[in-house]
């Protein structure tokens, strides 16, 4: 019985096997592959901030501090702004010209202020805002800190830089605001450029740590084409300055346009040079489907 019962065993384990070896072979389905998330907070040059992927922008068509987000009116404006967090934002970009201080405060109350960014920018130039007068940047930063009701903004910029000269001709107030900055009362500097001489100086300026600039595929309301403004925007990148892109939606021109949307997106992202995408949502759907096409970008390899 042992002799036989062996043999059976034996038997049996050439018949499993045989069925295995004439079976196909079974492929592991391939991983998926990675995609950028919307919502990861990434560094922002060599500072020491990390910024929200997307940014809150709130100074569409924005201007003697107002701007279309604003003139939906505070109830409106603040419910997107807590939104915005709701979904994972965690850097808002602010501006005296927008007028949209105010704004922030009662918005995020309730959430502490470890958990988000605050980017704001000083208006130097003519215009722009109300009154004539131009104060220092230590009494317009201290203005700034009551409206917003922080005791640190994260990114202070100079607002709309155009000239190849700005470092000096404002070395002034770059001083002031570096004093500032050793207070702790900002954490980080930098410009907003109009031009594409601006972003070179920006580039060789050791005061700016982090730039915004005008970004897209098509030089809808940019500096000049994509392909004069990215060797610039790679300079700057390679010299350790936070780089946030501006205008990925064309102004607005392409909101209504998905397939250029999605080819804006995937083009910046693809840079390697663009930290943060800083967009003027007026609405929570928009924040979702601008996350959406991000979330269709391929990590690169």
């Amino acid at each position: 019985m042992k002799i036989q019962r062996r043999e059976f065993l034996k038997k049996s384990a050439l018949g499993v096997g045989g069925i295995l070896a004439g079976a196909p072979l079974v492929r592991a389905e391939a991983a998926p592959q990675k995609t950028f998330d919307p919502f990861a907070l990434v560094p922002l040059g060599k500072t020491d901030l990390k910024f929200s992927r997307i940014t809150m922008g709130t100074g569409s068509h924005g201007g003697n501090r107002e701007s279309n987000q604003t003139r939906e009116g505070r109830p409106a404006f603040q419910k997107l702004l807590r939104d915005a967090h709701e979904r994972g934002v965690r850097t808002y970009d602010l501006a005296d010209l927008y007028g949209s201080h105010t704004y922030l405060p009662p918005a995020l109350d309730g959430i502490p202020r470890g958990q988000y960014n605050l980017i704001s920018k000083i208006w130097w130039n003519w215009g722009g805002i109300p009154e004539p007068e131009r104060p220092d940047a230590d009494v317009v930063v201290a203005r700034f800190l009551k409206e917003l009701k922080t005791d640190y903004i994260d990114l202070l910029l100079l607002h709309c830089v155009t000239s190849p000269d700005w470092p000096a001709e404002l070395r002034p107030q770059m001083d002031i605001l570096s004093k500032l900055k050793a207070q702790g009362k900002i954490r980080a500097l930098g410009v907003s450029c109009h031009s594409i001489p601006a972003l070179e100086a920006a580039a060789a300026e050791p005061w700016v740590e982090s730039v915004h600039t005008r970004i897209n595929p098509y030089g809808m309301s940019m500096d000049g084409s994509a392909a004069q403004v990215v060797p610039v925007l790679q300079k700057l990148h390679a010299a350790g300055k936070g780089v946030i892109g501006m205008k990925l939606i064309g102004e607005g021109r392409l909101r209504n346009d998905d397939a250029r949307r999605d080819e804006s997106v995937k083009f910046v992202l693809g840079l390697g040079c663009v930290d943060v995408l800083n967009v003027g949502f007026e609405k929570v759907e928009e924040i979702d489907d601008f996350a959406a096409r991000v979330r269709k970008v391929p990590l690169p390899a």
